[in-house]
């Protein structure tokens, strides 16, 4: 089969005629006029140098087409290069610069198709790098906050509360909760014949285990107050009843406190019990403070009568409202106390003692 680089527009077609115009033709044609006798031996000589002279003529013309053709493929190419030119290549020249001129077409069109897929995927990898890193930010901002909120409530509420559409765990709402006061016997006293240290140290002991006990039974830390704790019990769900978990939580308390004050014994350090104080009631649960700072806590006379019942519980001993009573008598062994007066109450109040 033919090659389609040897005919003659391709340039080795051309320099093929053009070695035929300057090697060949002129001498043949000598041969064939001086052996025929046609022309003379001057006219032979003078014949043959115009003829070589066209034939040299004529090849360089051919070759100086080419190489014209091969010039400006040079350009093309250099422009497209610096980035003056982004267009395929036009030219009509040889066999070989016009395959040339092809097959660079074919690599810049495949180039900037790959360009436009590597656009289309890096636009692609932006969006993913966008939302992986609003995800990771909002998993940071959730563990944050987890990590605040766990110094409040247990994490079973904390992931309640991060599922919270609102962002508020409950809402501004009047319901029924269960308030209890735990509270640290003669500890004015006790404080002022350690040092300060040893003060401190005694109440985050003893702190960290009665919260881990709120938590483990489904209570709110709602504060401190010196070396008193305020915990709020509600229902998360209708399997669970307030006043049970908060009761079951007190007596947990007590009896946790009695393990840690057999240690301070064994360690000749001073000792003390606690009296806790609850009641059931409706009361208006809030996130109350400024724009800055916010807390949530409870407001409503069934806190006061849950900490004036702490103030009449000696030490060891858990005094529970009427209300509480109703709601737990089934589950825990309790006793009447009997009617008492608190403070700014003008009726009486009836209360019970938890025995443990």
């Amino acid at each position: 089969m033919k090659s389609k680089y040897e005919d003659s527009r391709s340039f080795n077609g051309k320099t093929l005629v053009v070695l035929a115009l300057s090697g060949i033709i002129p001498y043949l044609l000598m041969i064939y006029l001086v052996v025929y006798g046609k022309i003379t031996l001057s006219d032979t000589i003078l014949t043959f140098f115009a003829l070589a002279i066209f034939c040299g003529l004529t090849g360089f013309l051919i070759i100086r087409r080419s190489a014209d053709q091969l010039n400006y493929l040079s350009k093309e190419t250099s422009s497209i290069k610096s980035g003056k030119k982004n267009e395929p290549i036009q030219i009509n020249a040889d066999q070989e610069l016009n395959d040339i001129a092809d097959n660079f077409n074919t690599i810049l069109k495949n180039f900037h198709d790959t360009e436009r897929k590597m656009k289309e995927q890096s636009l692609q990898l932006m969006l993913y790098a966008g939302e992986l890193s609003s995800s990771y930010k909002k998993l940071k901002e959730e563990k944050n906050l987890k990590k605040q909120l766990s110094k409040y409530v247990g994490k079973h509420l904390v992931d309640k509360l991060i599922s919270s559409k609102s962002g508020i765990f409950f809402k501004d709402e009047r319901k029924e909760v269960t308030i209890l006061f735990a509270d640290i016997r003669s500890f004015t006293s006790i404080a002022e014949k350690l040092p300060a240290e040893d003060v401190v140290e005694m109440l985050n002991i003893f702190f960290n285990s009665m919260v881990d006990i709120i938590f483990k039974n489904n209570g709110i830390l709602d504060k401190f107050i010196g070396d008193q704790i305020m915990a709020i019990f509600t229902n998360i769900s209708p399997e669970t009843s307030s006043p049970v978990n908060a009761v079951k939580a007190a007596i947990e308390m007590q009896n946790a406190t009695a393990d840690l004050m057999k240690v301070r014994a064994n360690e000749d350090k001073e000792t003390f019990k606690i009296g806790i104080g609850i009641n059931t009631g409706n009361a208006i649960l809030g996130n109350v403070g400024s724009e800055n700072q916010i807390s949530f806590t409870v407001i409503g006379d069934c806190v006061n009568i849950a900490s004036r019942l702490e103030e009449l519980a000696k030490g060891s001993e858990i005094i529970i409202g009427e209300q509480t009573f109703r709601q737990t008598q089934e589950h825990f062994h309790i006793q009447k106390k009997g009617e008492v007066f608190l403070k700014n109450k003008t009726e009486p109040v009836v209360c019970y003692k938890v025995l443990m």
